[in-house]
């Protein structure tokens, strides 16, 4: 029997955040042939993916179709004796509640090469980056992990009786496990902390106690940590790196050896410079793993970030018309590269042709913005071009050469959907323009549930667009979503106007809020440079001028 080549890496993605993924575990996903992955784990982490993965979502959400476990299990063992490197990329830890067990069993019968990586439970995580100590040396001796998916099995006598309990699944039955454990004899005074999307940017917290957390939770709290017992009551921050929306402040009851985590407000004025967009709820919809770097200026200014990727980024159906265009460099006079993607792609070909920047001797780069020319600079290559506006329009309006007639352009470019005012102006002065797709962007099959939850319960204060075809997609995933509110069986343009009434459309230049307005009915924010950082200054000066204003 000839040797098999297939392996299956069983890997955690821990609680969310692409920080708190292990090393092998990020190397893994950035090898990987075929990735099978539930729904809870973050899109942040999926933008890891190579361009040339498969992507399987065999996500189980309650309410929710989902795959059978034996479609899965059979979906693994299919991948590997076809000699894919597999990563069945599960939230948490895959030996806590991860249904791991089947899948082994299968990939054994199958005779398949499998191997469990380790992460970061949000059993731990959650209640850790809430700043409560699951033990402590007065207030907790120990604690137990369980899952609420069969509540009617439990010993509630005995987890009664145990310090702390944390409860994983367990959004849908708090109140019933508020009860239960009243019943048994716990006091109703006892604290309670639920930890909604623990480890992710856009974490909740609620406190109270068995008597009252039932009451001041509201909506949809899935996926949620419970955390029972008097460590519940602390907030034992050491910093604020992870913005948080506490709901209820710590709890007035306490026991003598508890900490309290009350401070004195601050005033609002004084503390906004530091944190401008502090208890901001702000939805970055970028291209997945492009919006890590907008995303972290906006943390950096106090935000509460949710990532919705609004486009993904991929190979175009064909290599051919640009592997031709590059065996045939030395007939252009420009090159003209007005993203980053661009310069990705294009440099990939180049390599993949046996070639390096030696081949472009003699033909002089353009580029559209800061960002593209950086990128193109680490690639070991300079633009002798850059507008002085970042966008399309500014090169042509600015290019060097004013007369262009005998000039040859090579415009490696998106397949589908790209504007064509580029290809049109420079063609009116004469130049001969050769476009060739380098990429294709599409939007995702579905939107990110974090983003949906938040557009759905009305917290997010700001959307921000940094490309006309992310308001297209993201008014078509909304599209595709299930009903955003009881009343609303789908979405159309007049109920986008209801559910973002109170939030901030925020656009990155002028191409860019067309959309906006045409789509989503306006636009409150435009970037005066069109850069994210010009976008993050006029959020911040939007909010600065509504605090003069109270």
């Amino acid at each position: 029997m000839p040797e098999q080549k297939g392996k299956v890496y069983l890997v955690g993605a821990g609680p969310g955040d692409i920080a708190y993924l292990t090393v092998q575990a990020y190397h893994l996903i950035t090898q990987a042939e075929v990735i099978v992955h539930d729904a809870l784990v973050d899109e942040q982490l999926l933008g890891l993916i190579p361009a040339t993965c498969q992507r399987v979502d065999v996500g189980k959400r309650g309410g929710h179709p989902s795959p059978r476990q034996e479609s899965i299990d059979r979906l693994l063992v299919d991948y590997c004796q076809q000699g894919k490197q597999v990563v069945r990329l599960k939230s948490g830890d895959p030996f806590i509640f991860g249904r791991c067990r089947s899948e082994i069993v299968a990939l054994q019968t199958a005779g398949c090469a499998f191997e469990v990586v380790p992460g970061l439970s949000s059993a731990l995580a959650a209640p850790l980056l809430a700043g409560i100590p699951l033990t402590d040396p007065q207030l907790s001796q120990g604690f137990v992990v369980f899952s609420a998916h069969e509540l009617e099995s439990l010993d509630w006598s005995t987890l009664a009786q145990i310090d702390t309990l944390v409860v994983l699944m367990g959004g849908r039955h708090l109140t019933e496990i508020m009860q239960q454990l009243q019943q048994q004899g716990r006091s109703p005074q006892t604290p309670v902390a639920v930890i909604r999307w623990g480890g992710h940017r856009q974490q909740q917290i609620w406190r109270g106690t068995l008597k009252n957390i039932a009451e001041k939770t509201a909506g949809a709290l899935s996926p949620a940590v419970i955390v029972v017992g008097a460590v519940g009551q602390l907030s034992l921050q050491a910093n604020d790196k992870r913005q948080q929306q506490v709901f209820n402040p710590p709890l007035q009851y306490q026991p003598e050896q508890a900490m309290t985590s009350d401070q004195p407000v601050p005033n609002e004025k004084a503390n906004f410079l530091a944190r401008p967009l502090a208890s901001k709820t702000i939805v970055v919809t970028r291209a997945a793993g492009q919006s890590s770097s907008f995303s972290s200026q906006l943390q950096q200014a106090g935000a509460n970030v949710v990532e919705m990727p609004a486009l993904e980024i991929g190979p175009p159906s064909s290599w051919l018309a640009l592997d031709q265009a590059i065996a045939e460099l030395q007939t252009f006079d420009w090159l003209i590269l007005t993203s980053v993607n661009c310069v990705n792609y294009f440099v990939e070909r180049l390599v993949a042709q046996g070639k390096d920047a030696r081949a472009l001797a003699g033909v002089q780069i353009a580029v559209v913005g800061k960002k593209t020319a950086a990128n193109l600079r680490q690639k070991g290559l300079t633009a002798d071009f850059i507008p002085p506006d970042f966008v399309a329009d500014a090169l042509v309006e600015f290019f060097p050469e004013k007369d262009l007639t005998g000039t040859k352009i090579l415009f490696p470019r998106v397949e589908t959907g790209g504007r064509d005012t580029l290809v049109t102006g420079l063609t009116a002065k004469g130049a001969e323009v050769v476009e060739v797709p380098a990429y294709e962007s599409r939007c995702p099959r579905k939107i990110a549930p974090s983003a949906l939850d938040a557009i759905r319960e009305q917290q997010v204060d700001v959307i921000t667009f940094a490309s006309s075809k992310t308001v297209q997609n993201f008014c078509q995933l909304l599209e595709q979503a299930e009903a955003v509110t009881n009343s609303l069986e789908t979405l159309t343009g007049e109920n986008w106007q209801f559910l973002l009434s109170d939030v901030c459309v925020a656009s990155i230049g002028p191409q860019t809020s067309e959309a906006c307005r045409s789509l989503l009915g306006r636009v409150d924010v435009e970037a005066e440079e069109y850069t994210l950082e010009g976008l993050k200054a006029a959020i911040v000066s939007h909010y600065m001028a509504e605090l003069l204003e109270v």
